[in-house]
C-alpha cells in the first residue's frame, strides 16, 4: 500500500497510523526500519530521520549485544550514499566489515521482508586510521601544543590544581616559543620549570609546586608506558581530510582502528574529543544545511565522561552546542543515557534506544529516569525497553520543522555492508592504496622544546665552564700580580738598604780623609817649613830688605 508524505494508510492501527504520518518527510532522510506494535512490524510505517536533522546530535544507547554497533553501520551507510562523510571510532574492529559487501543469510532475508525493505550487498569507500600507526590504518598524530592542557589533563586523570598548573607549564612553553610536540617535550619543560634555572622564570606566574610537577611527571611516565609517544608528534593529522568525497561522490567513511588501544579508553576517547574541537577551531560558521558537513559517532562515550573535570566537561557542551552550526552533526554511542551529563544530553534532539537492562536498583532508577525524558506514547515504556529484541529500538528524531517526532518501536533494517570484520588483506591493500599515505605515514621530527632546552643547557654550561676558566685565570693573573708587586717591594727595600749602606759608607770615607787630612800638614806648611823655603826665605828678605832700606832711606836723602 502507497501512502503519500503525511497521510497514514487507513489500514494501520490508530497508533501506527500516528507514526507513519509522524515520519512522512518531504526531504531526504535515512530509514531505520519500521514501526512496530505488539510485536508486528509495519511495513507502511517507515521510521525516519531527515538528513538535515543529523547536525542536531544524537544518542545511541542500549544495553551490550543489543545492536547499536549495527545502528552505527546502517546509519553510515546511508549518510555516505547521499554524500555525506561519516567518521567512526571502530574499538572492537567490527566496523571495518563497510568496506567489504554485505554476505546475505536467512536472517538478513527474512528481517528485509519483514519490514518492507530491499537488501543489495554493497561496499563503501572507507579510510582506515590508527593512532599514531599502532594498527593498520594511515597514522594520525596531534602535536602536544595542540592536543592542550584540558584534554591532556583528561588522559592523565589529574585534578583541578594538578590541571591549573599543567595549564601554567602550555602557556610558559608558548610564550616562549617552546614547541611541545611530544611527552618527551613537555616533561623537558616541567624538569626545567623545576631546576634552579628555570625557577626564577614562574615567579611572577605563581610558580610550579615540586609536589605538583612530580605528579604530573610520573603521570606522563606512565602515560608514556602506554604507548602514548607513539601518536604524539608529527605530522599532525589536518582534520580537514575527514571532509572529503569518495571518487564516486559519495561520502568517504573515515574509520578509527582502535583495537591496539582498546584498554587504554581514556586515551583513545579524548583523542577523539580532540578531532571535534580541532573541527570546530577550523570550519566556517554555515548554520543549518540541507545535509551536514560529516557526522561523527563518538563510540563507547561513557569513558570520555567518566572522572571528567569541570573545565573538560564544559569544553564538551560548549563544543557540542557549538559545532552544529558548522555543519557537524554528532552522535553518542553508549549503553545508558545516564552515561552522557544532563547538560549535554539535553543539547541532542535524535535517540535511538535499545533494550536497556534493569538487574539491580540503580539500573531501576536509570531506566525510569530514561522514560521521563522521552515524548508521550501509548507504548508502555518500561516494558517496552527491557524487552527489545536485538536490532530493534525505540526511536524518537526532530521533524523537518524541528519538533520531536513520535516515540516508535522500531524493528531495524540490516546493514548491506559486512556486518564482521574485513580481511586484513583488504585492509592492507586499502591504506597502501590511500593518497594520505604520502602525507602521514612518516613520523617528522623539529628542533622543539626537547632541543631547544637541550641547547640552551650545553649554552649554560659553555657559559659556565668559560666563567669557571676566566676565575682560574683571574686567580693565577691576581697571584702573579702580587708576586710581581712582592718582588717589585723587595727590590725597592734592597735597593734602599743599598743605598743606606752606600751612604753610609761614603760617609765613613769623608770622615776618614778628614782626619787624614787634619793630621798631615798641608803643602804651604811643608814648603814653609823646608829648608829651601827658609834659606829663599833668607835670601829674599836680604835682598827685601836692602831695597826697603834703600827705599827709606835713599828716598829721605834726596828730599
Amino acid at each position: 500500500m502507497t501512502e503519500t508524505p503525511g497521510q497514514a494508510s487507513p489500514a494501520l492501527p490508530p497508533q501506527i497510523a500516528e507514526i507513519a504520518a509522524g515520519y512522512a518527510f518531504n526531504g531526504p532522510a535515512l530509514e531505520f526500519g519500521a514501526a512496530v506494535l505488539d510485536n508486528t512490524a509495519y511495513k507502511d510505517a517507515k521510521v525516519k530521520i531527515p538528513l538535515a536533522v543529523m547536525n542536531r546530535h544524537g544518542l545511541v544507547a542500549g544495553a551490550t549485544g543489543t545492536g547499536k554497533t549495527k545502528t552505527l553501520q546502517l546509519m553510515a551507510e546511508q549518510l555516505v550514499e547521499q554524500g555525506v562523510p561519516v567518521f567512526l571510532a571502530d574499538i572492537k574492529g567490527d566496523l571495518s566489515g563497510m568496506a567489504s559487501p554485505g554476505v546475505a543469510n536467512d536472517k538478513i532475508t527474512a528481517r528485509a521482508s519483514d519490514i518492507g525493505e530491499e537488501w543489495t550487498p554493497t561496499a563503501y569507500a572507507t579510510e582506515f586510521y590508527s593512532l599514531g600507526g599502532q594498527g593498520k590504518g594511515i597514522p594520525i598524530r596531534a602535536s602536544v601544543s595542540m592536543f592542550g592542557p584540558t584534554l591532556l589533563s583528561k588522559c592523565l586523570g589529574l585534578n583541578d590544581t594538578q590541571e591549573s598548573s599543567l595549564g601554567l607549564v602550555f602557556h610558559y612553553a608558548d610564550s616562549k616559543g617552546l614547541w611541545l610536540d611530544t611527552i618527551e617535550d613537555l616533561r623537558a619543560v616541567i624538569s626545567f620549570l623545576t631546576s634552579e634555572e628555570g625557577k626564577a622564570d614562574l615567579k611572577d606566574l605563581g610558580g610550579l609546586s615540586s609536589a605538583t610537577a612530580g605528579v604530573i611527571l610520573r603521570e606522563l611516565v606512565n602515560f608514556s608506558a602506554q604507548g602514548a609517544d607513539a601518536f604524539f608528534g608529527l605530522p599532525e593529522y589536518d582534520t580537514s581530510d575527514l571532509l572529503r568525497a569518495a571518487p564516486d561522490g559519495r561520502g568517504l567513511v573515515s574509520m578509527l582502528e582502535l583495537p591496539a588501544v582498546q584498554d587504554r579508553p581514556q586515551l583513545f576517547s579524548t583523542f577523539l574529543m580532540w578531532l571535534l574541537a580541532d573541527l570546530f577551531h577550523d570550519l566556517p560558521e554555515v548554520g543549518d544545511l540541507d545535509k551536514p558537513k560529516l557526522v561523527f559517532f563518538f563510540d563507547e562515550a561513557h569513558l570520555l565522561f567518566n572522572d571528567a573535570s569541570k573545565d573538560f566537561l564544559n569544553q564538551i557542551q560548549q563544543t557540542v552546542r557549538l559545532i552544529r552550526s558548522k555543519g557537524i552533526g554528532i552522535f553518542f554511542v553508549t549503553q545508558s543515557p545516564k552515561d552522557v551529563p544532563a547538560d549535554v544530553l539535553a543539547q541532542l534532539g535524535n535517540r535511538v534506544q535499545h533494550a536497556l537492562r534493569a538487574f539491580t536498583p540503580d539500573d531501576a532508577k536509570a531506566l525510569r529516569d530514561a522514560i521521563r525524558t522521552y515524548p508521550n506514547t501509548a507504548y508502555d515504556m518500561e516494558k517496552l525497553l527491557t524487552s527489545l529484541g536485538i536490532g530493534e529500538a525505540v526511536i524518537t528524531v526532530l521533524s523537518e520543522r524541528g519538533a520531536p517526532t513520535p516515540v516508535a518501536w522500531t524493528r531495524m533494517r540490516a546493514p548491506e555492508s559486512l556486518m564482521a570484520p574485513s580481511p586484513d588483506a583488504l585492509l592492507d591493500q586499502a591504506v597502501a592504496a590511500s593518497p594520505l599515505a604520502a602525507k602521514y605515514a612518516t613520523a617528522v621530527e623539529r628542533e622543539s622544546a626537547l632541543e631547544m632546552l637541550g641547547k640552551q643547557a650545553q649554552a649554560r654550561t659553555a657559559e659556565e665552564k668559560a666563567a669557571q676558566v676566566e676565575a682560574e685565570n683571574a686567580k693565577v693573573r691576581a697571584a702573579a700580580a702580587a708576586a710581581a708587586e712582592k718582588e717589585r717591594l723587595a727590590a725597592e727595600k734592597q735597593a734602599a738598604k743599598d743605598a743606606a749602606a752606600a751612604q753610609k759608607a761614603a760617609e765613613r770615607e769623608r770622615v776618614a780623609a778628614e782626619k787624614k787630612a787634619a793630621s798631615e800638614p798641608g803643602m804651604v806648611e811643608s814648603v814653609v817649613k823646608s829648608s829651601a823655603f827658609k834659606s829663599m826665605l833668607r835670601s829674599a828678605g836680604t835682598v827685601l830688605g836692602r831695597e826697603i832700606t834703600r827705599s827709606i832711606f835713599g828716598t829721605s836723602r834726596r828730599r
